[in-house]
Parts: structure tokens; sequence; C-alpha cells
């Protein structure tokens, strides 16, 4: 296994240099380092002297090329820089954002991963009566909100009504429990509809095999059924959907973090997007694509653990 993991790592190292390629060559293709200086610089009308040294300041003047080897090695450094927009050091920036991203990200991962289980086995074990039918329509329903309605009705009933957490704002230095409380509460009702109707899927596909109906004729009653046999070998799909999760875990949710001011490392994004922060964007998605490129390795070594026929080699 080792020697597998040392090989995806290095077959990481082309990854990455290939979406630093591709944002650096958006990059040009959108705003030029002038249109970049013009949106940064406080002067409404800046000269084009005050352009000229801030594009020098900030190493735009360079050819390209050696902007981009330059930049790309920092990256595989974890040598982000400052901000374009702020001078804030990028990498003393994340790791304030982390806390409150992170937190609210894998709280709502885990609970909506373990009440979908719950609920889509509750769903295949009474398939095709009333409790998979009124499943099925609320997930329905839960499917057809777009995520803003949830965060502003859950805003307004658990913030307004029942004063449960803020509307805006954090203080990391209070109970931290009060600021994502709601938000994290919104993460798992917004995602759970989605996830119960897909594990209710890859939980019917198993029940249909063989070894199900072998395990029934056997005598096995069905909840030992679902839960020993069906459950445990439907883990490999599941884990699979969950890969795609683990960046928000880390980067945050957006709309969440922007709707309640959380400063986390998905309005941080936002900012930056917003004011054509490069430096920043570039940071963002390098850690996006590095975080991706975990996730798989962890699937594969999660797969030779739920499942003994799988061996990485």
């Amino acid at each position: 296994m080792l020697n597998y993991i040392v090989r995806r790592v290095l077959y990481a190292i082309p990854t990455l240099i290939g979406v630093l390629l591709v944002t650096w060559f958006l990059f040009f293709k959108t705003a030029s380092p002038e249109v970049i200086a013009r949106r940064n610089l406080s002067s409404r009308a800046p000269t084009q002297a005050q352009i000229q040294s801030w594009i020098k300041g900030h190493g735009y003047d360079k050819p390209p090329l050696d902007q981009l080897q330059n930049s790309t090695l920092d990256m595989m450094r974890f040598r982000f820089g400052k901000s374009d927009a702020t001078k804030e050091d990028i990498l003393e920036r994340v790791k304030k954002g982390v806390v409150p991203s992170f937190t609210i990200g894998f709280n709502s991962f885990v609970a909506t991963v373990f009440f979908a289980v719950i609920f889509a086995a509750i769903a295949a074990y009474f398939r095709g009566t009333y409790v998979d039918t009124m499943t099925t329509v609320i997930c329905v329903i839960g499917m057809s909100l777009v995520y803003m309605i949830y965060i502003i009705g859950f805003q307004f009933l658990f913030c307004k009504i029942l004063k449960l957490g803020p509307t805006w704002g954090f203080n990391p230095d209070e109970n931290l429990i009060k600021y994502i409380l709601i938000p994290t509460i919104i993460g798992v009702v917004a995602g759970l509809a989605t996830e119960i109707r897909l594990y209710r899927t890859f939980l019917l596909e198993e029940i249909n095999l063989d070894y199900v109906r072998t395990a029934r004729a056997k005598g096995v009653a069905e909840p030992a059924v679902l839960l020993k046999h069906v459950l445990k070998n439907a883990l490999i799909p599941i884990i699979t959907n969950t890969v795609a999760v683990l960046p928000g875990l880390i980067l945050g949710s957006l709309l969440l973090e922007n709707f309640f001011g959380i400063p986390g490392l998905g309005s941080y994004l936002v900012e930056a997007i917003s004011a054509n922060d490069f430096t920043v964007v570039r940071a963002m998605v390098f850690l996006g694509t590095l975080l991706y490129i975990v996730g798989l390795i962890l699937t594969d070594i999660a797969y030779a653990l739920v499942d003994p026929r799988v061996r990485l080699s």
C-alpha cells in the first residue's frame, strides 16, 4: 500500500502543475495586470505612473513565463504570498479561515451521511410501502428547493423567531457552537434529500443480488440482511460519493459563510473573486485541487479496508 500511495502522490504533481497552468492562462485571458491594478488602487482615477508602480510592486512586470515558474514553485512550497487587494498574508488568512469552515463542513458532512444512511436503509427495508413512498416524495420536494430557500427560511425560523443563533457575525472568542449551529443545520437539511435518494438506490441494487437471496434462504432476518450484508457491500459507492465533499470541508460553503458573515475560506474566496484578487484565487484553487487528490487517495485506501477483494498494488 505504501508504494501505491507514493505513486499516487507522484502522479498528483503533474495534475497540480496543470491546474496552475490553466488558472494562469485564464487569468491573463480575463483581466490584464493593468485592469487589476486599477481595481485595487485606492484612487478612482489612478495615473499611469501609479498603475505601473503597482504592477511592478506585485511582480506582474516580469515576463509571463518567469511569473508562472516562480508562482508554481511558490505554490508547491505553500508560499502563497500576499493578497493583491488587501496586502494580507494569504497563508495566515487561510489558517484563520480553516477553523470555522472545517467545523461547519465536517459537522454537516458527518451528520448528513449518518442520517442519510439511516433513512435510506429504512426506505429500502420498507420498499414498495407507504413509508418508501413518503420518503421519496419528501426527498423530491427537498431536492426541488434551491439552496437559497434553505438559508433564508432557516435564518428566519431559527435566528429571527427561535433566537437560537445570530443572523450575522462571528466571534472566535465566544462559544463557537452559537455561530455554527444554524449554518450546520442548513448544510445537513439542504443535502439530506439528495443523499437519501442516492443511498437508497445503492442499497436497492444490492438487495436484489444473489448473495442476499441466499442469506434470506438460510433464515437470516431481514434487518440483519440489510445491516450486515447489504449496507456493508453498498459502502463502496457511498464512499465514492463522499470524495467530492472533502474540499468543501476545508474550503467552506460560499453561500452559507457569506449570508451568515462567517470569515471562513468560502467567504474569503468570494471576496477575492469580487476584487479580482488573482493571488488569492490561485492559492484557493491550488488548495482545492490538492484536497481533492488527497480525497481520491483516501478513498482508494478506504476501498481496501471495507472490501477485502480490493488490493492496492
